[in-house]
C-alpha cells in the first residue's frame, strides 16, 4: 500500500458556466471603489468544538510551564459566524450555539442595525446555503422588520465549490490559526471573549484586505473553468 500523504485541495468544476458567471460577479464586485452608501460586507461561518478541562490545569512558576492534563472533555459545539469589510480593514466574530436560519438573520441584521445603521444598502458576499436567504428574515422577524432588512441588501453568492472567493473564509482561517487552534475553550461565553479580542487586535493593527484576482487575471489562469464556445 502506498504511504504517500493526502493533499486536501479546492479542484475548480471544469467548462462550468454557472460557476464562472458566480465568480465573475464576486470579482467584479471587489473590482468595485468603496462606495460609503453600499459597502461591501462579507461573511462567512464554522462550526467549532467546545472542550473542557477535565482537571484544573497547574499555574506555570518559574521553573515550569503551564501544566495541562492530558485527558479534556467535549461540551457541546457552537458556530462562529465572521464579518469582514474587506476595504476598510474590518472584521467581527460572533459565537452562537447554532447556526440556523433564524441564527443567520440575526446577526445579518445585528449589523444591518448596527454598525450599518446610516447606509442605504450592503452588498453582502456570502455561500449559497439554504440559510443565507431572504426567507430568513421572515422567519426571525415580523414581516414589515424582514422587508426593510431584504430591501437593504444586495446579495452576491459565491459559487458551489468556490467559497475560497469569500474574504471572510480567509479571515476565519486566520483568525482559527492565531486564536482557537491548540486552545481548549469550553464555553461559548469564553469562546466570544476570546474571538471578540481578537477581532479588536486585528482591527487595530490591520489594513483593508487587498483582493488581487481580477476577472481578466480569471480568465487567463482559469480557463479550464470557462465553457467551450462551439460555433
Amino acid at each position: 500500500m502506498s504511504n504517500r500523504k493526502i493533499q486536501y485541495w479546492v479542484i475548480p468544476p471544469k467548462n462550468d458556466a454557472e460557476f464562472v458567471a458566480n465568480m465573475e460577479e464576486v470579482l467584479e464586485t471587489y473590482e468595485k471603489p468603496y462606495n460609503v452608501f453600499c459597502p461591501v460586507v462579507c461573511m462567512d461561518e464554522q462550526p467549532v468544538q467546545l472542550i473542557k478541562e477535565s482537571r484544573q490545569p497547574i499555574p506555570a512558576t518559574e521553573n515550569h510551564p503551564l501544566r495541562v492534563d492530558y485527558e479534556y472533555e467535549r461540551n457541546g459545539t457552537a458556530s462562529i459566524f465572521m464579518f469582514t469589510e474587506p476595504l476598510s480593514g474590518w472584521r467581527e466574530a460572533i459565537a452562537r450555539s447554532h447556526r440556523t436560519k433564524v441564527d443567520w438573520a440575526v446577526e445579518v441584521a445585528r449589523i444591518l442595525e448596527g454598525r450599518y445603521a446610516d447606509c442605504e444598502k450592503i452588498t453582502l458576499v456570502c455561500d449559497n446555503l439554504n440559510t443565507h436567504t431572504k426567507g430568513a428574515f421572515y422567519e426571525a422577524f415580523e414581516p414589515d422588520h424582514a422587508r426593510a432588512l431584504v430591501r437593504r441588501i444586495e446579495f452576491c453568492y459565491t459559487p458551489k465549490h468556490g467559497s475560497w472567493l469569500n474574504i471572510a473564509e480567509n479571515e476565519l482561517s486566520a483568525m482559527t490559526r492565531q486564536c482557537i487552534s491548540g486552545r481548549r475553550l469550553g464555553d461559548i461565553e469564553t469562546l466570544q471573549k476570546e474571538i471578540q479580542a481578537w477581532s479588536t487586535d486585528v482591527n487595530g493593527s490591520q489594513r483593508g484586505v487587498e483582493w488581487h484576482m481580477k476577472i481578466n487575471d480569471a480568465r487567463c489562469k482559469l480557463k479550464s473553468i470557462y465553457p467551450k464556445i462551439k460555433l
